[in-house]
C-alpha cells in the first residue's frame, strides 16, 4: 500500500487561533481524507510550538509557569480543530518529553559531527518571529516577515554551519523543480536568500530558559527552530526506541504552511536534513494568506474571525467548501461575509441543497418514496451519465496539484449540469403521463445515482454532508460510497427507497452576518 505523509506548521501558541490558522488545516484534511478514499496509507500531523522567549514572556504576565500556559493554549487549538473536523494522526507538542528526547539526540548529533560549533552571535532579532536576519534582510529596520522593529543582540551561541549545505541545497532545488511551490517561492528562496549566500545559524540561546537545554553545555537552549522544525521526523520516532513510523512514511510527501514560514522550511529545514543525511519532503506549499477586507488577518489588527462563530453560523460543510473553493491555493484569498453568504447560497443551498430536495421529494411524490425497477431511456440521459463518470477523474487532477477550487468547480459542473437535466427532462410533465413511468423512473435513478457520485468526490472537503444523501438516499452498501465506484454509472439498486429529511443548506438571508 502506498503511503502518504502530510504536515502542517506545529502552530506558535498565542491566544486563539482564526480563520486564516483553519485555512492551512483544513487543507491539509482535504489531503489526506482524499488520499485516504484513493486507498494511501496516510499520516496527518500538525500541533503546538510551544518554546521560545514569546511564550515565557506571555506565561509571567499572565502568572502562570510556562508550562501551564501553553497546556491551556494547545486544548483551545486542538478543540479548533474539533469544531474544523480535521482528523490529525499525530499532535505534537514540542513540550512533548518524546520530542524533547529526540531533539537533545539530534542537537549532540550535529555538534559531535561538527555541523554545530560553538562561537558568539551579534546580530538583529525578531522576538515575535523568533527569527534572525542580517543587515541586507531587514526592511528599514523591520522584519521582512512580520514587519515588526528588530533589536540587536549579543550572546554566547551555537551555530548550524547552513554554509556548507548551500552547494547541496542548490543541487537538490535544480534536481527537483517542484521541491518547493508556488514557482513565486521557489525563485524567491533560491534567489534572494540561498544564491546570495547562506550564512551560519544561531541555533541556542542564553538570554531566556524556556527551551530544551543543552545537555553538554549548562545554560543554553536549543533555537526554536531547530526544535519546531524537527517535529516533523520526532513524531514519527526518529531517534527513538521505535522508529518504525519514521521509516514507513518519510520522507514526507507535503509540508502544507503558510508563506511567511517558508523560509524556515525552504531553506533552514532542508539544511538540518542535509546534515542529519536524511531524505528531504518531496514537496514544500507555501500557501500565501486569507485576508480580510485586503489586510492581513491578525489578532493585533483586529480583524480576526473566529471559525467557531462561523461554524455555528453555518456549519462546518460550509466554511469547509467555502475555504476552498473561494479562493485559488497559492496567492492571497479575501474573505469577506458577503462572498461566504453569497458562495452558501448559490452553491450549497440553490444547487446542491436543491438538488437533493428535489430529486427525493420527486421520488416521494410520484412513486410514494420508492423507485419501480422500470426503465426507458430519454434524450438526455447520456450527457449526463457522460460527465458523471468523469467528475472524479476531473477532480483527481486538480487535487494532486492542490488545485482545491479546480476540482470543486468540476464536481459543481455536475451538480449544474444535474439541476439542466431536471428541467430538461421536465419531471412533473413526464408524471401527468401514466405511460411515461419508465422514462419518470430513469429521470429519478439517474439523479439519484448523481447524488451518489457527488456525495463520494465532496467527501474529503464535506466529510458530513454524505452521510446526508446517503440516509435520504438510503445508501447502506459501503462499497457504493468507494472513491473508485464513484468512476461507474449505475451502481445504485434501482429499486431505492428514498426518505426525505430537512433542507441539507437552508438559504442565508443577504443581511444576516
Amino acid at each position: 500500500m502506498k503511503t502518504y505523509y502530510i504536515t502542517t506548521p506545529i502552530y506558535y501558541l498565542n491566544g486563539d487561533p482564526h480563520i486564516g490558522h483553519t485555512y492551512t488545516t483544513v487543507a491539509a484534511d482535504v489531503m489526506a481524507r482524499y488520499k485516504k478514499q484513493r486507498g494511501y496509507d496516510v499520516k496527518f500531523l500538525t500541533g503546538s510550538d510551544e518554546h521560545g522567549q514569546k511564550v515565557e514572556k506571555a506565561a509571567a504576565e499572565a502568572g502562570v509557569s510556562p508550562q501551564e500556559f501553553v497546556d491551556g493554549l494547545a486544548a483551545t487549538f486542538k478543540g479548533i480543530w474539533e469544531v474544523m473536523n480535521c482528523e490529525y494522526d499525530y499532535y505534537q507538542r514540542t513540550t512533548n518529553p518524546a520530542h524533547v528526547a529526540s531533539i537533545k539526540k539530534i542537537f549532540k548529533k550535529l555538534f559531535d559531527q561538527g555541523d554545530i560549533y560553538k562561537g558568539s552571535y551579534e546580530g538583529l532579532y525578531c522576538t515575535p518571529c523568533e527569527s534572525f536576519f542580517t543587515e541586507t534582510q531587514v526592511e528599514n529596520g523591520n522584519c521582512p516577515d512580520c514587519k515588526r522593529p528588530v533589536g540587536k543582540i549579543s550572546e554566547e551561541a551555537y551555530f548550524l554551519r547552513m554554509s556548507k549545505y548551500q552547494d547541496a541545497l542548490i543541487k537538490h532545488y535544480d534536481a527537483n523543480p517542484e521541491f518547493l511551490l508556488p514557482i513565486s517561492r521557489r525563485n524567491e528562496m533560491l534567489n534572494n536568500f540561498i544564491k546570495a549566500g547562506l550564512e551560519d545559524l544561531c541555533v541556542s540561546r542564553t538570554s531566556f530558559k524556556w527551551g530544551i537545554p543543552v545537555d553538554f553545555d549548562a545554560g543554553h537552549v536549543i533555537y526554536v527552530w531547530i526544535d519546531a522544525l524537527s517535529n516533523y521526523i520526532t513524531a514519527l520516532g526518529y531517534l527513538s526506541d521505535d522508529d518504525s513510523d519514521y521509516k514507513r512514511y518519510w520522507p514526507a510527501d507535503l509540508h502544507l504552511m503558510a508563506k511567511e514560514i517558508v523560509r524556515f522550511h525552504a531553506i533552514i529545514w532542508p539544511c538540518i536534513l542535509l546534515a542529519l543525511d536524511e531524505p528531504l519532503p518531496k514537496q514544500v506549499f507555501a500557501h500565501g494568506w486569507l485576508q480580510y477586507d485586503g489586510q492581513k488577518m491578525g489578532k493585533s489588527l483586529g480583524n480576526a474571525i473566529d471559525p467557531r462563530a462561523l461554524v455555528d453560523e453555518y456549519g462546518v460543510d460550509a466554511i469547509r467548501y467555502f475555504l476552498m473553493r473561494e479562493f485559488t491555493f497559492g496567492p492571497d484569498g479575501n474573505f469577506t461575509p458577503t462572498a461566504l453568504i453569497n458562495r452558501y447560497n448559490a452553491d450549497l443551498a440553490n444547487d446542491l441543497g436543491n438538488l437533493l430536495s428535489r430529486t427525493v421529494g420527486m421520488v416521494e411524490k410520484y412513486f410514494s418514496g420508492t423507485l419501480p425497477d422500470i426503465s426507458t431511456p430519454t434524450a438526455f440521459d447520456q450527457d449526463l451519465i457522460d460527465l458523471a463518470i468523469t467528475t472524479l477523474q476531473n477532480a483527481e487532477d486538480r487535487l494532486d496539484k492542490l488545485a482545491f477550487s479546480e476540482a470543486l468547480n468540476e464536481i459543481w459542473n455536475l451538480v449544474r449540469r444535474a439541476n439542466k437535466y431536471i428541467d430538461e427532462t421536465a419531471p412533473w410533465v413526464l408524471a401527468k403521463d401514466e405511460t411515461k413511468a419508465p422514462e419518470l423512473a430513469t429521470v429519478l435513478y439517474n439523479l439519484a445515482e448523481t447524488l451518489r457520485i457527488l456525495s463520494i468526490a465532496i467527501a474529503p472537503v464535506m466529510p458530513n454532508t454524505p452521510q446526508i444523501i446517503h440516509t435520504q438516499l438510503n445508501i447502506t452498501d459501503p462499497t457504493l460510497c468507494e472513491w473508485e465506484s464513484g468512476k461507474k454509472f449505475g451502481l445504485l439498486p434501482r429499486a431505492i427507497t428514498v426518505t426525505k429529511g430537512p433542507a441539507a443548506f437552508p438559504r442565508v438571508e443577504k443581511e444576516k452576518k
